[in-house]
């Protein structure tokens, strides 16, 4: 299964890396939420793509909106990842893939693991439809911001 722009995404909660439970609906209560599903923490494909989002993260709150990266790691190897590389959104921990395997964007073998969230980035609008979808096969590439800042800006 997998979730297509237009099409609703299921509300759910992850927990923050902060040990703070997110709730989709209420996120988009205040506007868009841009969804940063990547691999794994720690890795350099990874770590470059959320320091990009780090570094830019102004610009997307210039749009409305709130930034989370998503991955299968636990909420404590998150939180180190987080700190490590001073992270200034909050990363959600889908162990338990229930958020990443509903949309459709798990790899069934990722360098011998099952289960690992391919990298994808969806942009939520309010009515808790997709307005931007990119996903990936391929773990080395990372997704183009000024596509999904532009995703943004057509909400608005």
């Amino acid at each position: 299964m997998s979730t297509a722009i237009g099409e609703k995404v299921s509300d759910f909660e992850l927990v923050g890396h902060d040990g703070e439970t997110v709730k989709l609906s209420k996120q988009l209560e205040s506007g868009p939420v841009v969804l940063a599903f990547f691999p794994m923490a720690f890795t350099g494909v990874c770590t470059a793509e959320m320091c990009e989002f780090r570094d830019t993260l102004k610009e997307f709150e210039s749009l409305n909106c709130k930034v989370y990266g998503i991955s299968v790691d636990s909420r404590f190897s998150l939180k180190a990842f987080a700190e490590q590389q001073n992270l200034n959104f909050v990363l959600l921990s889908d162990f338990n893939k229930e958020v990443s395997g509903g949309l459709g964007i798990l790899y069934e073998d990722f360098l011998g693991m099952r289960g690992v969230a391919k990298r994808s980035v969806f942009v939520v609008d309010k009515n808790q439809s997709v307005a931007y979808k990119w996903t990936t096969d391929n773990a080395g590439e990372r997704p183009n911001l000024d596509e999904v800042r532009e995703a943004l800006q057509n909400l608005n």
